[in-house]
């Protein structure tokens, strides 16, 4: 017999940084317009790393403006892709991930299409993901949810993470699937995918801000008064 523990105070304490993260830096609303075709995310969080968000989408851009057809870019031999993603941080990395990641696709579904994971619960369709080569946990999430897939999946970067973990929302050393697995059950019933989309914005706007890597700036920080760092400060 599973007891009911009752509501988890760390589902209020989300739901009260949302306003507050928008009263500091605004509304961040990803229009309609502009969420993309799930393989373009994919393929923009396969060659992102330590990239930042303008280059990749440059780079995920002109590939497909390339190439015409993500079979095309799978096909590419890796030395071409590597040419073209000179924007990105490790090229040659982005270049052999990629073409990994694209031909296992086709090798399981025949062309390098995501339209079957609609058919998928969300949970389902992540652990799917998380079988292609180069695909962790953020971009999996981030296929789920900033794409067409509109899903409420909960995207997490480093800056998601860190601010998660000196709040004690999440453990302190847990990684970016722990600080996935930690969250997903206690945010709030009521957010949608868009509200969860946009918490993950704003908490990076926090964590360019405030919550810097090296050092937690307090003073003046919207949630401060919700953050174990920023009580005990």
């Amino acid at each position: 017999m599973q007891l009911d523990l009752g509501p988890d105070d760390r589902t209020d304490v989300l739901r009260r940084s949302q306003p507050a993260l928008i009263e500091r830096f605004g509304r961040i609303v990803r229009p309609p317009d502009k969420r993309r075709d799930p393989v373009w995310v994919l393929v923009h969080g396969v060659i992102g790393a330590q990239t930042k968000t303008a280059a990749s989408n440059a780079s995920t851009d002109a590939l497909i403006a390339e190439y015409g057809s993500w079979d095309a870019v799978a096909e590419a031999p890796v030395a071409d892709l590597e040419a073209r993603l000179q924007r990105q941080t490790f090229p040659s990395v982005a270049a052999k991930r990629l073409n990994q990641c694209l031909g296992a696709i086709i090798a399981e579904r025949g062309s390098v299409d995501l339209r079957h994971l609609s058919n998928y619960d969300t949970a389902e369709a992540i652990v799917w993901l998380e079988t292609l080569p180069g695909v962790a946990r953020k971009n999996a999430a981030g296929v789920m949810n900033a794409s067409t897939f509109n899903r409420r999946a909960m995207v997490i970067d480093g800056h998601h993470r860190r601010i998660m973990q000196r709040m004690g929302i999440v453990p302190a050393k847990a990684d970016t699937a722990k600080t996935y697995d930690a969250l997903m059950p206690i945010v709030p019933e009521e957010w949608s995918a868009a509200d969860m989309d946009e918490h993950h914005l704003l908490l990076k706007k926090l964590g360019q801000t405030h919550c810097r890597p090296r050092r937690a700036e307090c003073e003046g920080c919207p949630v401060r008064a919700d953050c174990e760092t920023g009580r005990n400060s």
